[in-house]
């Protein structure tokens, strides 16, 4: 019998492009989704006809516990915060019995580790901190409650562990993700895009302070509390991720839970960041500046220092975005899963500026060049 998937957010950037990566690997799947009206619900439609649509959103709690019961596997992409929402999902998943557990794969973020720097109002000086999700797995598990996504990630955890022969869980935990999503819905990230929207219509490059900081974001980020934020900051080594890489680890995991648990861990250990690419902040607004003055769009490659306020102006929590640290390093999927991904963020500034320059009306498509 082919798995059941239930899958939220598959108009969101994330879930997404897992949803197109999982469809297209998987056409056997039974996949369920979760969305918001019918206008949500024809833009997967009109691409995956196959797919099931309930319509809700993340408050619908009798709708998630239902779909839940239903699943083999729940792949949670629309939120790494929302606990209830998880706590719905996981009442769901309590019902499955030991010989066929319900599979939890949860998305949080790397905001997570930017606690200390929240904490003790620094952005943009540099940190050597960083985060592996193998040996030290004890420590990511046992954060800070006050630290971003702790809370939701607790839920996860004590689910696990409240239900041992009824549920097991993972948690995948990105940091920066950036390029051109797949989904039906939204295709664009946050952090990367962004920062380039603001470097063009400043017409000048910037980081916060001596951005020395690294921080790894999240698309979570955009709801609202500055405790919900993941970031990346600009001139020291930092992760990121590209989407399609992303949505490769989901796969694998969610192939795991559809194989009984294969290799990955799961509960307690089912933690898994997903980085590949160390970069620095200052760096990418360096190669941001140089490739936008190639293309005349500014009219210097000079990288200006800017304050945590300054940042703040230029775009809402910018000065976590720009100026928090969190780094780490993904052992765990890479090493179980054969987890191998393989875009590199430097190769994508130059699409990153002619889409930003483009949405802003500074150039025209090619599209609008033909057409005079």
């Amino acid at each position: 019998m082919a798995p059941k998937v239930f899958l939220t957010g598959a108009t969101g950037y994330i879930g997404g492009d897992a949803l197109v990566h999982l469809v297209e690997n998987h056409p056997e799947y039974e996949i369920t989704t979760l969305v918001r009206n019918s206008e949500k619900g024809a833009q997967v439609a009109s691409q995956y006809a196959r797919v099931r649509l309930v319509y809700g959103d993340l408050d619908s709690e009798q709708t998630l516990e239902e779909e839940a019961k239903k699943a083999d596997i729940v792949l949670h992409c629309a939120s790494a915060d929302h606990e209830g929402a998880l706590n719905a999902i996981i009442r769901g998943l309590a019902t499955h019995g030991p010989e066929n557990p319900g599979y939890l794969i949860q998305t949080s973020g790397t905001g997570i580790l930017c606690f200390g720097d929240v904490e003790r109002k620094i952005f943009g000086a540099a940190s050597t901190k960083v985060f592996d999700d193998w040996e030290g797995i004890g420590e990511i598990t046992s954060l800070p409650d006050f630290a971003p996504h702790r809370k939701a990630d607790k839920v996860v955890l004590a689910a696990a562990a409240a239900y041992p022969s009824r549920i097991r869980t993972a948690i995948v935990c990105p940091p920066c993700i950036y390029g051109k999503g797949r989904g039906p819905g939204n295709q664009r990230s946050i952090q990367m895009p962004d920062l380039t929207k603001a470097t063009l219509k400043e017409k000048k490059a910037f980081q916060v302070g001596e951005g020395l900081a690294v921080f790894l974001f999240v698309e979570q980020m955009k709801r609202v509390s500055s405790r919900d934020i993941d970031a990346d900051c600009e001139n020291s080594e930092g992760a990121s991720i590209h989407v399609h890489d992303l949505s490769d680890c989901f796969l694998k995991l969610v192939e795991a839970a559809a194989s009984g648990g294969g290799n990955a861990t799961w509960d307690e250990e089912g933690y898994y960041f997903t980085e590949n690419d160390e970069h620095a902040w200052g760096q990418m607004s360096k190669l941001i500046a140089e490739d936008a003055h190639k293309k005349a769009l500014i009219p210097t490659d000079e990288v200006a220092s800017v304050s945590a306020e300054d940042a703040d102006r230029l775009r809402p929590h910018g000065f976590l975005l720009w100026g928090a640290n969190s780094r780490c390093k993904a052992i765990r999927a890479k090493r179980l899963l054969g987890w191998s991904p393989t875009h590199i963020i430097k190769n994508e500034v130059s699409e990153l500026v002619d889409i930003e320059a483009r949405s802003l009306g500074l150039t025209q498509g090619h599209a609008a060049k033909v057409g005079g």
